[in-house]
């Protein structure tokens, strides 16, 4: 009886200095398109614990367009932008906004031109209306490099917008363009819907990263841990996706986040992983991403002595060649 009362006491008195757990650090995130596979590291993270692990808890908010993203996160709205288009965190930059670069997500764009049935080729589009993300997005680059080799210039076919690729694949199916610029899993629901596929970006562009991880400069000065457990678990999201024995389970993640057909989830997946898309180091390629600002710069968007080195965050962002 007295050996019971003793351990009792201990039981008490460790429980007084017991150290209460920290409550899981938040982070705010804004993206676009809920369906877009372009999020799909960052949903694997989620699903096997990653963030739990590194004491994160994650808010994921969706906006209609990649400006709009970076317009809410230069306003303090969100912390972190997983997969935002190359183009519109560096104008922001530019223009003095608070948002730095902090990691390659993409490497190359994941794009493929869709066109109505009847047109069977790339020279075909003269003439007719194509949609892209907007008048100065990136898709809008990625387009006219596939178009200029095909003897197509600026004039010869009209556009229209849609931020999100699920706006855009729904124009074209509706009918009302004549061909769209989509990324996966789209591009393949809209081959198997009987769409011509005219081609893909990366085929034209394999040295332009075509989506970075941007970060609030100000929240992430202030908060440099917390942002460095994010994209530490967000990298093992990475690896875990590039690993082929876990290709079944990945594809489940995806199609319980997207809703969208199993095929072509799959197709995403092979697509994805066997081009290896998903910039696995973590880490910004000065060269790549001057490729980008050299298209900027071609289409009077940036002044030329615009440097890779402003988009960075010092402490933070790792740099390759």
């Amino acid at each position: 009886m007295y050996g019971k009362v003793i351990a009792a006491l201990i039981a008490c008195v460790g429980l007084a200095f017991a150290v209460p757990a920290r409550a899981a650090d938040t982070v705010q995130i804004g993206s676009v398109d809920a369906t877009s596979a372009n999020l799909w590291p960052l949903h694997i993270a989620a699903k096997n614990g990653y963030f739990d692990d590194a004491n994160l808890k994650i808010d994921l908010v969706f906006a209609q367009s990649n400006a709009s993203v970076i317009q809410q996160l230069a306003a303090g709205s969100y912390s972190v932008a997983p997969s935002a288009g190359m183009v519109d965190p560096i104008r922001a930059i530019d223009k003095g906004a608070p948002v730095a670069l902090v990691r390659i997500v993409i490497q190359a764009p994941p794009y493929a031109l869709l066109a109505k049935s009847e047109i069977k080729k790339i020279e075909d589009l003269k003439g007719k209306t194509i949609i892209i993300g907007g008048p100065k997005d990136i898709t809008r680059i990625f387009t006219e490099r596939m178009l200029e080799p095909h003897g197509l210039k600026s004039g010869d076919y009209d556009y229209v917008f849609a931020g999100a690729t699920s706006a855009r694949f729904s124009a074209l199916k509706s009918g009302a363009v004549d061909a769209a610029l989509l990324t996966v899993p789209f591009n393949f629901y809209a081959e198997s819907s009987g769409f011509t596929n005219l081609g893909f970006t990366f085929d034209y562009l394999p040295d332009m990263p075509f989506a970075g991880m941007a970060v609030n400069r100000t929240w992430a000065e202030a908060n440099t841990d917390v942002l460095k457990r994010f994209l530490a678990a967000y990298t093992k999201g990475v690896a875990w996706f590039d690993d082929p024995n876990n290709r079944e389970a990945a594809v489940k993640i995806q199609i319980d986040v997207s809703k969208i057909a199993q095929g072509d989830v799959e197709k995403a997946y092979a697509f994805l992983h066997d081009k290896n898309l998903f910039e696995p180091t973590g880490k910004i390629s000065k060269r790549k991403v001057g490729s980008v600002i050299d298209a900027l710069r071609a289409l009077g968007d940036l002044p030329a002595d615009f440097a890779v080195e402003r988009l960075l965050l010092p402490g933070v962002t790792q740099i390759s060649e």
